[in-house]
């Protein structure tokens, strides 16, 4: 530096240049470092919170079910939020299931059932008498076994009004001038005309003791009578209708033949049997007999050669077909409690709007020759009349099938006595939890029988629910947890008018509606060697999947499966067993399994002391090999239900169902007389709702598929948020495919019959037992009610719309 003079500046410029950085990149850094401090101070935050605030936590679900079916919930289901500490999946091994594979879970399925332990169900089911109301013993011992397998059980009670038979009588009179006749009219209010008659027939009104078959001579057997029929005490002469269908008896007024006064004896079969007597009654009759005629044995005929039961395949003579005679189209359940749960202490109402008011009682056919012999030559022969009333099985017996009535000299003495109680009937409810608790299946057989034996009906499918609950219960004890919620129903009060299941879902309908995916439903499970069932369509495809799995019993090439000889066909839903509070009343798509009879199989003595043990295990399943086979199919059905990702149902063939359905109704429509309907058959606005829905049935299906796919493909699990986002759509799938069903109930119901909700399904009217398909707009067709059709095609069209808008 110089050294300083007077010229040098006292302040000095020192020029100062930027210091070069320590690090390159340091905006970058400090904003790293802010980033990653926060990220720091939010992660503890959120680890200080307990699990269960967290949004998307799956450690419970809304729906807490206990094993009788009660249910709540707090809302909507819960979102599955992209946070990586959330498993958005409902357990760590989705979509696989859990503690086995799915193909280990079939596999456990397909080798528990066995024909021994079936056999050894059968045998306890049907040792002694099961009536409605009176087999708390046999529920008790039902919910043990259940207990015993694994399966949380409870015992279920409801307050039903119902009868037990106390007394009855069927005499045929004749009118003699004999004043010693007169002891033999005890009992009979009153006489047609003046004179004295004599019995020229009595009825035994029982069947036979059989020495072969043990059950059929219990001290305690169960008398023949029919339930729900009135306590009533007629004379009067009487009158062959057929069938007693609602046809049958336009037939004879049109014939100008006086029914009024008279009482009606009619074969059982085509329609169900408290339609006939509610048909008679109408028509202003004071009774009705019922017997079963080999007419409706087909070829398997003591006229054709057979031998009878048990010496033969052919029905035993004394056999009686017991039943109720409840106007089940109209409402099943209990009578005084329509649409809402017989509780103890509720409100009942007159029950005389769902059962009839004159007396009933069911006969032998060897009971009613006689009684038809003694018509010969009275009246026109159903010869006479048209293609319906031709045939009857007692020809070859000396019986003409004239219509009478009898002549006033000839007369029928009907006494029928009941007891009608308030009385508990039990339901025996066991329950798997699923992971899911707001997805549940249900499956169900009824308990209850007419008589002491019920191997076919219903006690067939009883020991068959028992082995498909064992066999679950075995996969439960190998480590399994089932993906969705399993309901298994044993029901009381059946026969008498669905009424443990009916009861059950109008008490459960609230939760039911929100959580059910589908009610399976075996009856008589067996009692031949044809496969056979009814289904809503949204279950076909899982159906056909189900039997293409189990082998068949009857193999005419080894490796056939049940599908392999099974034609395929599907019928539709109507009404004469448990599905039908879940199908018509709750919109709960529902199935109905069976094994039937072949053209060749031993006749089925249908509510007869002969459904028996012995019968079965001689004539109905000898090795036990269809019980084996109908419990495989109904547990892999469950299965697939239970543990696929994406639900196994199908909107299409819903929509190609209905397209048939309506081309039904077109068909009727048509064949009006009345030419006001007839040219109403084109329904172009139920064809194009029907399309729309169609369109988007396969598109939605066609999605559901792909997201299928790419569930199996699986996300890696660093993808969290696409992990969360796959499930999201998967439940929301779901969710459109468990309520699509419920889119096709109407709130008011049917015409007349307002218990029954369901736009496209319901049984028939006048049918009882077939199902009939879009029943508003069919009937409203029938009865040339021109507001009707346009109300109901108007109704069903918003119903096809509002299922469309749900899959969009």
């Amino acid at each position: 530096m110089p050294p300083s003079t007077e010229q040098t500046p006292l302040v000095q410029t020192v020029i100062i240049t930027r210091r070069e950085p320590r690090y390159s990149h340091s905006t970058i850094r400090r904003f790293c470092s802010l980033a990653l401090s926060i990220t720091l101070i939010v992660i503890i935050i959120l680890f200080l919170i307990p699990a269960h605030w967290l949004p998307g936590n799956n450690s419970e679900s809304e729906w807490s079910p206990g094993p009788g079916g009660g249910g709540s919930t707090s809302g909507s289901s819960r979102d599955y939020w992209p946070v990586p500490w959330n498993n958005p999946y409902p357990h760590k091994d989705w979509p696989r299931s859990k503690g086995l594979e799915y193909e280990e879970l079939q596999k456990v399925l397909l080798e528990t059932p066995d024909e021994n332990r079936v056999r050894e169900w059968s045998r306890y089911y049907t040792s002694g008498p099961h009536l409605a109301g009176k087999n708390l013993s046999l529920a008790v011992w039902t919910r043990e076994r259940w207990e015993e397998f694994g399966v949380s059980s409870e015992v279920v009670s409801y307050e039903v009004y119902i009868n037990y038979p106390v007394g009855h009588r069927l005499a045929l009179l004749e009118k003699t001038g004999d004043s010693e006749a007169g002891p033999a009219l005890e009992g009979v209010k009153g006489k047609t005309e003046k004179g004295e008659f004599k019995v020229k027939y009595e009825c035994t009104m029982e069947e036979d003791v059989l020495h072969e078959d043990p059950t059929t001579g219990l001290d305690d057997k169960i008398p023949t009578f029919h339930g729900y029929s009135a306590t009533g005490n007629a004379t009067a002469q009487y009158i062959y209708v057929n069938f007693g269908t609602y046809y049958d008896f336009e037939d004879l007024v049109n014939a100008n033949v006086s029914l009024k006064g008279k009482i009606a004896i009619a074969k059982y079969g085509r329609i169900f049997r408290g339609l006939k007597v509610k048909r008679a009654q109408e028509l202003g009759m004071v009774g009705v007999i019922l017997y079963t005629d080999p007419q409706e044995d087909g070829e398997i005929t003591e006229e054709n050669g057979f031998k009878t039961y048990p010496h033969g395949p052919a029905r035993n003579p004394s056999s009686v077909q017991r039943g109720s005679t409840q106007f089940l189209s109209t409402a099943p359940g209990d009578p005084t409690t329509p649409g809402y749960p017989s509780k103890p202490g509720c409100d009942r109402e007159d029950p005389y709007q769902f059962i009839p008011a004159i007396p009933s009682v069911p006969i032998s056919y060897m009971d009613a020759l006689p009684i038809l012999k003694a018509l010969n030559g009275h009246g026109p022969k159903s010869s006479e009349f048209n293609q319906y009333w031709q045939g009857g099985g007692l020809g070859y017996k000396g019986v003409e099938y004239n219509i009478g009535p009898s002549p006033a000299g000839l007369v029928l003495h009907l006494m029928n006595e009941q007891e009608y109680v308030t009385t508990p009937l039990w339901n025996v409810i066991g329950i798997i939890n699923g992971t899911l608790q707001d997805e549940i299946i249900v499956l169900g057989n009824h308990r209850d029988a007419w008589i002491a034996g019920g191997a076919g009906d219903p006690n067939s499918g009883s020991a068959v629910l028992n082995e498909v609950v064992r066999s679950f219960g075995e996969a439960l004890s190998k480590g399994w947890k089932p993906l969705r919620t399993i309901v298994f129903a044993s029901w009381d009060g059946e026969e008498y008018g669905l009424l443990g299941s009916t009861e059950w879902v109008e008490e459960y309908v609230p939760w039911l509606s929100k959580a059910a995916i589908a009610y399976l439903n075996v009856d008589v499970g067996t009692r031949g060697p044809q496969f056979v069932a009814a289904a809503s369509p949204l279950l076909n495809k899982a159906l056909y999947a189900a039997t293409s799995l189990v082998p068949s019993p009857n193999q005419t090439i080894p490796g056939q499966t049940v599908r392999d000889l099974w034609p395929g066909h599907i019928r539709t839903m109507g009404s004469g067993s448990d599905f039908t509070a879940f199908q018509d009343f709750a919109g709960i798509p529902s199935v109905d399994l069976a094994f039937g009879p072949s053209p060749r199989s031993a006749v089925y003595h249908y509510h007869s002391n002969y459904d028996s043990f012995a019968w079965m295990n001689r004539f109905g399943d000898a090795g036990w090999h269809y019980h084996v086979a109908i419990t495989k199919v109904w547990a892999l059905f469950a299965a697939s239900l239970v543990e696929s990702p994406i639900i196994a149902l199908n909107a299409t063939d819903y929509a190609v169902g209905l397209a048939a359905y309506l081309d039904t109704v077109k068909t009727n429509t048509t064949a009006s007389s009345n030419p006001s309907i007839s040219s109403q058959s084109a329904y172009p606005a139920l064809s194009s709702a029907i399309s729309r829905l169609h369109n988007a049935s396969v598109a939605f299906d066609a999605k559901a598929a792909a997201l299928a796919e790419s569930v199996v493909a699986g996300v890696p699990r660093w993808k969290w948020w696409r992990r969360a986002q796959l499930y999201r759509e998967v439940r929301q799938i779901n969710v459109r495919y468990k309520l699509f069903e419920r889119k096709f109930l109407h709130k008011e119901g049917l015409d007349g019959r307002p218990w029954y909700k369901h736009v496209v399904f319901a049984p028939g009217l006048w049918t009882g037992y077939a199902g009939a398909t879009f029943p508003g707009l069919v009937e409203s067709v029938e009865s040339e009610d021109m507001d009707g059709i346009e109300r109901w095609s108007k109704i069903i069209e918003g119903n096809i719309d509002a299922a469309t808008e749900s899959l969009k």
